[in-house]
């Protein structure tokens, strides 16, 4: 399998996010790409370098305002006396206000959703070299497509992730979304039709935002149950999409603890819905944090789970773009990409 990659992510390097109250370390750090890189190489994939696009194919999925914000929040913050070394909201823009955010804190608050999403020297930098990664994966599969192979898939390894990135906000890690942003550009090279599979563990909020009006883009998320768990205000069994894309967006909220076979039902349900739409090509966002040893930790699959979610992923036959989104660092991680890897290729080989 090729994997596309770039060590450009690195410049992003986030210290810390409040959760529950604490500060802790950010578990979205550049280790997280190095260990799955070594990981994917090591089973004997193969590497292929990212092209950069600049910000054109990310203009096609997110907002002008947003993007401006994102190049050049970290120069207009350090203009501040006595700033932090990273931009963390202490005010967001809640319900009940409605004026347009002016000032850089307002406009930190405005479009980063929480506080998992810190923004230093590098982070529009890194973001943009992790979009790089998803368009280049998408290019090389619209390529295969177009010389006949219907079977072709490819590995792109994107960090920092982007599945809760919304058109206009960033959040959970997240800054531009990678998965949204190879859906459109598979659709800008001739896809009528594509389906998005999330398998992260939290709801792929960002991207339902993006395509819940649209019915050329089918968007399909397994995630811990929203009632209990981030992103906490979607991903809802009722959330089905509204306008053109009534019926084309399905949420597949899991109990918490939930294991390996559980999933494989579930995950049988979820692909039905893929394969009805009947699309032209499936980009599937990739997250590894459902892992029972994940540190964010809410369901239980265990290693072997991973390759039989691959398998069974890949067993549609459709042309396939893996995206990946979380997974953070635990002794598994690694071993759990390869499974997955080993599992989606083995029925391809």
């Amino acid at each position: 399998m090729r994997v596309i990659y770039t060590d450009g992510h690195a410049v992003h390097a986030p210290k810390r996010f409040i959760t529950r109250g604490a500060i802790v370390q950010s578990p979205e750090r550049p280790e997280r790409a190095e260990i799955l890189f070594k990981a994917a190489t090591e089973a004997g994939h193969v590497p292929v370098p990212a092209k950069a696009y600049g910000a054109g194919p990310v203009a096609r999925i997110h907002d002008a305002g947003y993007l401006d914000f994102l190049e050049n929040a970290w120069a207009r913050w350090c203009a501040l006396p006595d700033h932090a070394d990273e931009i963390v909201p202490n005010v967001h823009s809640g319900r009940n206000m409605s004026a347009p955010p002016q000032h850089i804190v307002a406009q930190s608050g405005h479009y980063q959703a929480d506080t998992a999403c810190p923004i230093g020297a590098g982070t529009w930098e890194g973001a943009l070299a992790s979009s790089d990664v998803a368009v280049t994966a998408a290019d090389l599969l619209a390529d295969d497509i177009d010389g006949g192979d219907r079977g072709a898939y490819l590995y792109a390894l994107c960090r920092p992730p982007g599945h809760h990135a919304y058109a206009d906000q960033a959040g959970g890690f997240c800054f531009l979304n990678n998965s949204a942003i190879a859906a459109q550009h598979l659709r800008d090279r001739g896809a009528a039709r594509v389906a998005i599979l999330d398998v992260d563990v939290h709801h792929g909020n960002g991207t339902q935002g993006i395509f819940y009006e649209r019915g050329d883009v089918l968007t399909v998320s397994l995630h811990g149950d929203p009632a209990t768990y981030y992103p906490f205000f979607t991903g809802f069994a009722g959330e089905t999409g509204a306008g053109e894309g009534a019926g084309c967006n399905r949420n597949f909220p899991l109990a918490q603890g939930t294991g390996d076979n559980a999933y494989m039902g579930i995950l049988a349900a979820a692909l039905e819905a893929v394969t009805s739409f009947k699309p032209d090509v499936l980009v599937v966002a990739l997250g590894l944090d459902a892992s029972e040893a994940d540190p964010l930790a809410f369901c239980k699959i265990t290693t072997d789970g991973f390759r039989r979610m691959g398998r069974t992923i890949s067993e549609t036959g459709l042309p396939s773009l893996l995206v990946q989104e979380g997974g953070y660092i635990s002794d598994q991680l690694g071993d759990n990409l390869a499974s997955f890897l080993a599992g989606f290729e083995g029925v391809r080989a």
